[in-house]
C-alpha cells in the first residue's frame, strides 16, 4: 500500500535534475530506490487495482517507466530522468491510440488523468464523424465534464475547422489528441496515502471517457478485420 512520499522524494528529483551525471546518480541510487522508485511503484499497483475494479472486463496492466533516457535519445540531455511516470491501460502490444489512465511525479508538480494519445487517423476520423452522426451519445459526456472542475481537457488542436459540429463538442472535436489532466505543484498531498484514494476517486470521473474510447476503439478494429476479410 501507498504510505506517501517524503522529502527525501522532492529532494532526489531536484538533485537529478541540476546533477544529472552517472557519479551523483550513483551515489544517491539508494534514495532513487527507496524514496522514490518504491513508493511510486507501490502507487502505481494501488491505482492498477483500483482501475481494474471499476473495469473488471478490461484485461489492464501496470506500466512504470524507467529513469534511464534512451541513450539513442539524449539530444544533449543528462542520461537520467528528474521525473517518474506510470499508466494503467490494456495489455495489447500496439497500446498507441487506446484510452490509457495515468499518474506522474516531476519536481515541482504531479499530474494524473486519462489520456487518448497517437491514435491513428482512422481512428480520429471515425471520433469526428461519430461526433456529426450521433452527438448526443458523446455530448451526454461533455456536459457531465463540464460541472466537473478536477479535469481540463488538453491536446493539440487543429488550427483549421475540421467540419461542422455542435459548438460544445467542437473543443474535442478539433483536437489531434485527448488528455484529460489533472496538475497541481507539489503540495501535502503527496506526503499522505490518501492521495491513492483521491486518485481513484477522481478517476471515477474519467470511466465514462475511457468505455467510449475503448468502444470507438473496438468498432474500428471490428470494421477493419471485416474489410480485411
Amino acid at each position: 500500500m501507498f504510505q506517501g512520499y517524503t522529502q527525501e522524494t522532492v529532494d532526489f528529483m531536484w538533485g537529478i535534475r541540476f546533477n544529472n551525471e552517472r557519479g551523483w546518480f550513483l551515489e544517491h541510487k539508494e534514495q532513487y530506490q527507496t524514496q522514490l522508485l518504491e513508493p511510486t511503484r507501490a502507487l502505481g499497483e494501488q491505482i492498477y487495482e483500483g482501475v481494474q475494479a471499476m473495469l473488471p472486463r478490461e484485461p489492464l496492466m501496470l506500466k512504470m517507466s524507467r529513469i534511464y533516457r534512451d541513450a539513442r535519445r539524449l539530444f544533449g540531455r543528462g542520461p537520467y530522468k528528474d521525473h517518474l511516470w506510470f499508466c494503467v491501460r490494456t495489455g495489447d502490444k500496439d497500446w498507441t491510440g487506446r484510452p490509457t489512465f495515468y499518474f506522474e511525479i516531476a519536481p515541482d508538480y504531479y499530474s494524473y488523468g486519462m489520456g487518448f494519445w497517437q491514435a491513428p487517423a482512422e481512428l480520429m476520423e471515425a471520433f469526428r464523424r461519430d461526433l456529426q452522426e450521433h452527438p448526443q451519445k458523446f455530448g451526454k459526456l461533455v456536459r457531465a465534464f463540464e460541472k466537473q472542475d478536477v479535469f481540463t481537457l488538453n491536446g493539440d488542436s487543429y488550427a483549421r475547422s475540421r467540419g461542422e459540429v455542435e459548438d460544445c463538442l467542437r473543443p474535442w472535436f478539433q483536437k489531434k489528441s485527448i488528455t484529460l489532466t489533472h496538475e497541481l505543484p507539489l503540495d501535502e498531498k503527496i506526503f499522505q496515502p490518501e492521495l491513492a484514494e483521491e486518485i481513484l476517486e477522481n478517476f471515477k470521473l474519467l470511466v465514462p471517457f475511457y468505455k467510449y474510447f475503448a468502444g470507438l476503439c473496438a468498432s474500428v478494429t471490428r470494421r477493419q478485420q471485416k474489410e480485411e476479410n
